[in-house]
Formats: structure tokens, sequence, C-alpha cells
């Protein structure tokens, strides 16, 4: 395993770009339909937001466009680096992301934007191994930690380094899969891990994982996202996407046994890993506002200090242009 260099971010966000190549060049929405209305609304689904899970599981969305003659898809994202590959290649109309990545994502001229808010979620810290003598931040100095690049993880792991005076170049940060990073820390591989739900919550308990540092403020918002181009042509179907996810949200907020058993099944877990995974999402505030926007641009500004995000780049400016409340507002109200 290798040290990422900083050729791995920019080819991380090279990706992004090529992406949106591939969306100019399609000329229009491969769910276009001479009718008004598109012949597809794709959506993906995460293990990382409950609500999606239910709202796959329930076929409510299948329902609500059934009279439209409307197709509905679903795409599993493994990470939000995923997810924003399957928006900037027109692969899926909603993608499920931390919204740290997606303002990652943006600051290359992604065409996407916030639309809603599935969770305030605290679904990442950094994880070491029972014994492995990590305590601190500090001790990662000269140690092997796996994140994912281009996801919440790995942000919170460069914001971490960064409140706790540790020059992330004195680490050895190894490109991994979330999963695969959990792997990794299990088997020693690595010697500490930015983590995400469930598969840190399973390791937690099932494995004796140590969660050695933990701020849920430096956990972004889970953020759903569609493209710039649907949203346009079709405001009235993000309004009905969004319906459908409220039915979801609320569904989960009500029903929280049924909602652990749903995702333990789903995502192939014990319902008491699923269990502390919820215990640590807020479902409360799906409307996006001003609280969000303060998250991002604190966020921004790490990620531009680290070179993650170009320094020419406005933060303010770009987080503005990729929160939309008006969408949820609409639907929810303020």
């Amino acid at each position: 395993m290798k040290k990422i260099p900083f050729i791995d971010i920019r080819s991380f966000l090279v990706v992004l770009v090529l992406g949106l190549v591939l969306v100019v060049a399609a000329g229009c929405s491969s769910t276009a339909s001479s009718e008004g209305k598109p012949e597809q609304i794709r959506l993906d689904y995460a293990y990382y937001s409950p609500t999606s899970l239910v709202l796959k599981k329930f076929g409510w969305a299948e329902e609500e466009f059934a009279e439209d003659d409307i197709e509905v898809t679903w795409t599993l994202s493994q990470g939000s680096n995923k997810a924003l590959e399957f928006l900037n290649s027109d692969s899926v109309d909603f993608g499920s992301t931390a919204g740290a990545a997606a303002l990652m994502s943006k600051a290359t001229g992604a065409p996407i934007k916030n639309v809603y808010i599935y969770s305030k979620p605290e679904w990442t810290a950094l994880v070491t191994n029972k014994g492995s003598g990590i305590k601190s931040v500090a001790d990662l100095k000269g140690k092997k930690v796996a994140a994912t690049l281009g996801t919440d993880p790995y942000i919170f792991l460069l914001r971490s380094l960064a409140a706790e005076g540790v020059p992330a170049d004195e680490v050895e940060i190894v490109n991994l899969q979330h999963a695969d990073g959990g792997s990794a820390l299990v088997s020693g591989d690595v010697d500490a891990w930015a983590g995400l739900d469930p598969t840190m919550a399973r390791l937690e308990l099932e494995e004796g994982a140590q969660l050695f540092y933990r701020n849920a403020d430096f956990n972004t918002y889970g953020f759903l996202n569609t493209r710039e181009e649907f949203a346009k042509d079709y405001p009235d179907y993000v309004n009905r996407v969004i319906k459908v996810y409220e039915k979801a949200r609320n569904w989960v907020i009500e029903n929280p046994e049924e909602a652990a058993e749903l995702l333990a099944e789903e995502a192939g877990i014990n319902v008491e890993v699923a269990k502390k995974q919820l215990e640590r999402n807020d479902f409360s505030n799906p409307v996006p506002g001003e609280v969000h926007v303060n998250a991002l641009v604190e966020a921004g500004k790490v990620l531009q200090e680290g070179e993650v995000i170009k320094p020419d780049v406005n933060i303010e400016e770009t987080t503005n242009n990729l929160i939309d409340p008006s969408f949820a507002e609409e639907v929810i109200g303020k």
C-alpha cells in the first residue's frame, strides 16, 4: 500500500470533470421524453442512507409514478464518490452523498444541486483496533490510515488532522473503498481507518474496534442531489421525489425498530449494528438551509487549505450554488 500523493486527488477531480464532459456530450438526458416528463426516474440507494432503503423496499416511488407510466430504477452507491460518478455520467438522476463530497464535485463544475437532506449523521469517526496504542490524532504520525478519497470520512480525516495540528503529509493515507478500509484495519494492513457506518458500527460491536476520535460537527450532512438538467426540465418531478422521500423519513422516525431490521436485512448486518447506526442519525431537519451552508463553507475552507479544492474557487458562492432549498420548501415548508 502506498501513500496517496496529490496527483491522486487531482485524478479524482479529473474523473468528476470527465463525467461533466460526458453529460455535455450527450446533449440531452437519457430520461428525456417528448411528452414533457421523464421516461425514467433513476434513483440511487445507499447503506449510509436508511431512508433510501425504506423507499426502495416499499416501492413508494414506483407507486407515485405508476400512473405517469414512468419507470423507476435503482443503483447502489457504495460511497459518495460513486454517487457523484453516477450523477456526473448521467447514470442516475438523484444521488446520495455527504455534503462536503458534493461541494468538492461542485467546485470542479459538476452540474448538480442539493435539494433535500436525508439525515444529519455522525456516520464517520477515526477508528483503530483495540490495543493498537493509538489514542489520539497525534498518534497517527507515520501511520497508515485507510480512507475513501472524495468522501466524508476522507474529508473528516483531513479536518481532524488540521484541527489537531498534524500535517497531512505526515500520515500515509491509503485509498480504499469503505468496506475494504474496514477489512484492512481488522487484518492489520493499516493502523487506523476513517470509518463509515454501518461497517464502522459492525466493527465496533463485533471486533472491538475503537472510535478514538469523534467530532459530530465535522460530519457533513446527508445530501440528496439531483442533476441541474433534471431539476430544470422536471421541477414537479423533483418535488414528487422529495414527497416520497418524506414518506420514508417519517416512517423511519415512527418505526425505529422496524427501520433497524430493514437496514440489517438490506446491508447484511446484525440488527444491533443497524440500531447503533440509526442512533447516530438525526432525521429531524430535511430542508436545506443556513446550517447546512455554514457546515459546507467550513469544510470547504479546510479542503482549500489542503489543496483539495483549488485556491481560486469561491467557497461561499459554490456552496450557495449547490444548495437549493426551494424544492423542499415547496413540498415541506420552511
